[in-house]
């Protein structure tokens, strides 16, 4: 081995293995120590680049693969070539100074994990892949948002839209939770039974999970359980959570991934708003309120905004409001008058595609008096609802649930009868509802919801 020493230092080549512009085979490893500094560093085959003390590069160009197992800092530009990739093991990091670009030729990989695995110390302008939403999700500096997407839900596997009817009483309590497939006629089929035996039950959901809070069950008291199903497999609910109280007559709404429950009755009109990230079970948490206490109100949703409709208020008494308020469902807050039903109503269905809502049944006065009015909204656009048509019956305390294309409402009183029939109406179209087929049993105050919903999207 021979030794060339220079200045207080040693330069080492053993058996020839280290060349300078020489096509020397087997080239040998190039120690260095101390510090060294380099203002640009092209590196190219199946090399190792390893960072030493004071290493700073103002730019790498990447012309092949590269596996970096050490630590490597830069502050000028990087730039991965097309057909080339950076692999970065799990105990190395790259340090990046003041990088005015990153040039990426064909794609880009960003962080992956589910809610739990999103760490702390949270900086605006983080970007990940959240597994728990199936969505791309970003940090503004107060909380972590998703972005905006509308599924082709008419095309996909699950298109054909299954809608599940949850609880409702037959007799005073019950556990029932019933299913049908939107797209095609027919009678329900059982679905299985929830935990808690109970009426006023309010649906929603996203693309995979079903969410109700109860309102009132057996015997006699005010509810706060919240239950979950998996839409695509039949089976009895599993415990998700409390509310934030116990009450009843709420209206329910959801995007792809947050559930809200809007205005309840418990010791008194409330204008309470819960709400709940659909893939996170726990407890819901405190929204906003509505523009005044209420009950009996539907609510219908677009991928971005709530709308809550109708109810009633400590001002109407036993009569119903037509007044419809809105929400923005990714930004909690209260909130805000939005144009008026065709007429004053409570205890009414609510369903809805992305882009329009639907109003059904309802009623008015200490006397019972049940409509089968049809009215529709244009969710994104703020104004008075406008008249679709009418049911085949006449009913109060009703659910609904819709896909893309149709939607279907079924069950509720007609006092003092319990209903079971189910219509259906094609929502692009304004027009009478049409005989789509019978629950399982007579039931009335039972909850609706649908893997394909209109609020489905970005949150």
């Amino acid at each position: 081995m021979a030794t060339f020493r220079v200045g207080v230092g040693s330069f080492n080549i053993k058996d020839g293995a280290v060349g300078f512009g020489t096509d020397t085979d087997g080239l040998g490893n190039l120690k260095v120590k101390g510090v060294t500094k380099t203002t640009d560093i092209k590196v190219s085959g199946a090399s190792t680049l390893t960072r030493y003390s004071g290493f700073a590069a103002d730019n790498i160009n990447q012309l092949e693969n590269i596996t970096l197992t050490s630590e490597v800092g830069t502050i000028g530009d990087i730039v991965v070539g097309v057909g080339t990739s950076v692999i970065i093991s799990s105990a190395s990091t790259v340090t990046v100074g003041t990088v005015e670009s990153v040039s990426i030729g064909t794609h880009f990989s960003p962080p992956v994990g589910g809610i739990e695995e999103r760490g702390q110390d949270f900086v605006e302008g983080m970007m990940r892949f959240n597994t728990d939403l199936n969505t791309m999700e970003f940090y503004n500096g107060n909380e972590w948002r998703q972005f905006t997407y509308i599924s082709d839900v008419q095309n996909s596997p699950s298109g054909r839209g299954r809608a599940v009817f949850t609880g409702g009483a037959e007799g005073s309590y019950g556990d029932f939770i019933d299913f049908v497939n939107i797209s095609t006629l027919g009678n329900a089929q059982n679905f299985g039974s929830t935990i808690t035996s109970a009426r006023f039950n309010a649906a929603c959901s996203s693309g995979t999970r079903g969410v109700f809070a109860f309102g009132y069950k057996s015997p006699g008291t005010g509810a706060n359980e919240i239950e979950y199903i998996t839409i695509a497999s039949e089976g009895n609910s599993i415990d998700f959570g409390d509310s934030t109280g116990s009450g009843y007559a709420q209206a329910s709404l959801s995007s792809s991934t947050r559930g809200i429950w809007a205005g309840r009755q418990g010791s008194g009109y409330q204008n309470v708003i819960d709400y709940v990230e659909i893939a996170t079970i726990g407890n819901a948490l405190d929204f906003g309120d509505t523009t005044t206490p209420l009950d009996g109100a539907a609510g219908v949703a677009s991928p971005t905004r709530g709308v809550i409709c109708g109810g009633r208020n400590p001002d109407s008494g036993s009569t119903g409001i037509s007044n419809n308020q809105f929400i923005t469902i990714a930004s909690k807050g209260n909130a805000v008058d939005d144009g008026d039903l065709t007429h004053r109503r409570k205890d009414l269905g609510g369903m809805s595609n992305s882009t329009r809502g639907i109003l059904s049944g309802g009623r008015d006065g200490s006397a019972g008096i049940q409509f089968s009015d049809i009215d529709f909204i244009t969710i994104a656009s703020l104004g008075d609802a406008i008249d679709f048509g009418n049911l085949t019956f006449s009913g109060a305390y009703l659910a609904s649930a819709a896909n893309q294309i149709r939607g279907v409402t079924g069950g509720g009183r007609n006092s003092p009868l319990n209903l079971n029939i189910i219509n259906f109406v094609t929502i692009a179209t304004a027009g009478n509802a049409l005989d789509f087929g019978d629950l399982t049993k007579q039931k009335y105050a039972l909850g609706a919801l649908s893997d394909s919903h209109g609020g489905l999207g970005g949150y």
